[in-house]
């Protein structure tokens, strides 16, 4: 309870002293980077400050060109230890509550994030054609296609529209396995554990070798491959 009131604290300061001061330079100068940097940056600090360790494996798989990057998701302490681990700014399909944040919805948008309402199809399908669109125009993307955050940490299956988005663009892959996140920050608790996080990048697949019919083979392919990356106690259900 100790370090989660540690980092709501810290959280709350570098809103007021850097987070609003960035967002209004974003909205002023069109751009993003330098919002993106310093609040990367300050999310891993603090991380490793309350004593979470990130680990990444397979930097050598990740393909220079456009990719979409497609992880599980056990613990909301899972998107900063990917988000971190990826070597290039990328946008992210979120949730659209997320957008309904003061100032914060600016920068998402300016971001290229793409809002996603779950209990609305249109909406949804609507929001994977934007998404594929930043995909052609260049912008790699991180999705979690299970859709929610794993209770017990075990990998859950696949939505489809992600691998619309990538035999639409026509761009590789890359699977994500997240090893032991659920262990730091479980679900429904606000405690944070100290531990290690452990990200891994599997080879990309080639989403150009598939058809839009063939989605669910694509979707299959990937989900396997994450869930190769991943102990025991996060395989999936039989």
């Amino acid at each position: 309870m100790i370090r989660a009131t540690i980092v709501t604290i810290f959280l709350a300061l570098y809103t007021l002293v850097l987070g609003l001061p960035l967002i209004l330079c974003s909205f002023l100068t069109g751009s993003v980077d330098l919002l993106y940097r310093v609040s990367l940056a300050a999310v891993l600090f603090i991380m490793r400050a309350v004593g979470v360790r990130v680990r990444v494996e397979g930097l050598e798989n990740i393909p220079p060109a456009v990719c979409l990057f497609v992880a599980n998701h056990s613990s909301n302490a899972d998107p900063p230890a990917v988000v971190g681990a990826i070597p290039r700014r990328i946008s992210i399909l979120a949730k659209d509550s997320l957008f309904r944040i003061p100032f914060v919805s600016w920068a998402f948008r300016l971001a290229r994030f793409v809002p996603v309402n779950r209990t609305n199809r249109e909406a949804a399908v609507a929001s994977v054609d934007r998404a594929t669109e930043y995909l052609e125009q260049g912008v790699s993307f991180l999705v979690y296609p299970e859709g929610t955050r794993s209770a017990d940490g075990r990998l859950l299956p696949f939505k489809k529209g992600s691998f619309v988005m990538a035999i639409k663009a026509g761009v590789p892959v890359v699977p994500i396995s997240v090893v032991g996140a659920h262990h730091i920050l479980r679900k429904n608790e606000f405690a944070i554990h100290p531990g290690e996080i452990l990200v891994k990048f599997s080879p990309a697949i080639d989403a150009s070798a598939y058809k839009l019919a063939q989605r669910d083979a694509l979707a299959a392919h990937v989900h396997a491959a994450v869930a190769a990356g991943l102990p025991p106690d996060q395989q999936p259900k039989a």
